[in-house]
């Protein structure tokens, strides 16, 4: 059996009038994330940690920002077809662990419906996957409300 591990980094800035997808739910908040997809900065850095553990390059290569196919799209539908590449490459994903930097909004009360997000778009166990979150401690780019980053590791073994 062979593992592998993927990290994937991804930021996204928060503007008034934008809404806030995190982990392919929506987060009632006064800002929301800025992007040419839906901006779920938490799926995009799973796809990134899952492509670069199977050596698939990054989510830019596959779903580039420049395409109109893309504009807007649920992120959700790219953590689809990304894990879909994994899969074909005779991988599955062992487990997920993601943390959210951010100031605001507070987000444990919704971090189950995200687990549940992820694991239902990736059909895998929900006890799988684990995210968490943090602020910053108002220092840098996420305490100033300025933008939210997320981390996510991966795990997969190939079947």
């Amino acid at each position: 059996m062979s593992f592998r591990i993927g990290l994937g980094y991804d930021v996204h800035r928060l503007a008034e009038g934008e809404t806030l997808w995190l982990g392919g739910i929506l987060i009632p908040h006064e800002k929301g994330l800025v992007a040419h997809s839906d901006g779920d900065v938490l799926l995009h850095a799973i796809c990134d940690a899952l492509l670069g553990a199977a050596k698939l390059r990054d989510i830019g290569y596959h779903f580039p920002d420049t395409s109109s196919e893309f504009k807007n799209i649920d992120s959700k539908v790219l953590l689809a077809q990304t894990y879909q590449l994994v899969t074909g490459k005779g991988f599955r994903l062992v487990n997920l662990d993601a943390t959210i930097s951010a100031q605001k909004p507070r987000l444990k009360d919704y971090i189950p419906g995200m687990e549940k997000a992820i694991s239902d778009t990736l059909n895998v166990d929900a006890e799988a996957i684990n995210i968490k979150a943090t602020t910053t401690e108002q220092l840098g780019f996420e305490g100033r409300e300025e933008g939210i980053s997320v981390q996510a590791v991966v795990l997969i073994e190939k079947l």
